[in-house]
């Protein structure tokens, strides 16, 4: 039997019997037998066939829609981790995820940014520089020395890709913006349909020639560390080892620290 369909299956009799009938509007009744809600419960509450439902958690070779998952997860009021791990299992993608997020650098994690003491920044989904420390501000100049309106953040792509200085200030610049476009569609492949994401290609395609030329590519890469290398107009030409972290509680979120070497 499949695994995972087999893990959606006993997940979701987990999660029917974790809770009390009243939670859920149900009466508790001493002739119930049944642990938490019975299965035809789980079915009405979902809006979905009891019959279809006990297959789901007989582990049936059956197709389980997002729509379906998306009226269970509410349904039996899976916690966000609960739901991702839900619709993991069952290898579909969440219709809402990300759907009403807004990203936002945590305050302690702003606080810890400006105590290291090498250039790092923390960058949201859209590729948005959320927050970023001193040592980040002097590097990049231009970018991250100016006063943005509230609610704007400087962004990296529009930064290489619509910037006249990025040319000259990143070095091997065709080589990096072209790994980075590549990079940039790896990290949102499950988000493409976006409109934060669509909206930015959208204008990236339109404003640069060179950004949809390589979108037009769909080269796809893995965000890695390594060599950095830049031509600041004051120190000349320095060189860093770039280590980008995720962050647990956020995923969509990244640490990236440049280690002068």
């Amino acid at each position: 039997m499949d695994t995972r369909r087999q893990e959606l299956a006993e997940f979701l009799q987990a999660m029917r019997q974790r809770g009390s009938p009243e939670e859920f509007g149900f009466p508790s009744g001493s002739r119930r037998r049944t642990q938490g809600l019975r299965r035809e419960e789980v079915a009405q509450l979902a809006g979905i066939s009891a019959t279809w439902y006990t297959w789901i958690e007989q582990a049936r070779e059956i197709n389980v829609s997002s729509e379906a998952l998306d009226r269970l997860a509410t349904a039996l009021k899976l916690s966000k981790t609960e739901r991702s791990y839900l619709f993991d299992m069952a290898d579909r993608r969440d219709p809402q995820a990300h759907q009403s997020e807004v990203d936002t650098a945590p305050e302690t994690l702003v606080g810890i940014l400006n105590q290291i003491q090498v250039p790092a920044y923390i960058m949201g989904r859209t590729w948005d520089i959320l927050a970023w420390n001193q040592a980040a501000t002097n590097l990049f100049s231009g970018l991250l020395d100016i006063q943005w309106p509230e609610g704007q953040h400087p962004n990296l792509l529009r930064f290489v890709f619509a910037n006249p200085a990025a040319r000259q200030f990143v070095v091997n610049w065709e080589m990096r913006s072209r790994r980075l476009v590549a990079e940039f569609r790896a990290d949102c492949r499950s988000r493409l349909e976006e409109p934060e994401v669509k909206q930015l290609v959208d204008e990236l395609s339109t404003s640069s020639a060179e950004f949809d030329r390589f979108w037009k590519q769909h080269d796809v890469l893995e965000r890695q560390g390594g060599k950095r290398e830049f031509q600041h107009p004051d120190l000349g030409l320095i060189q860093f080892q770039q280590v980008t972290l995720r962050l647990v509680e956020q995923e969509q979120l990244k640490l990236v620290l440049l280690q002068p070497t």
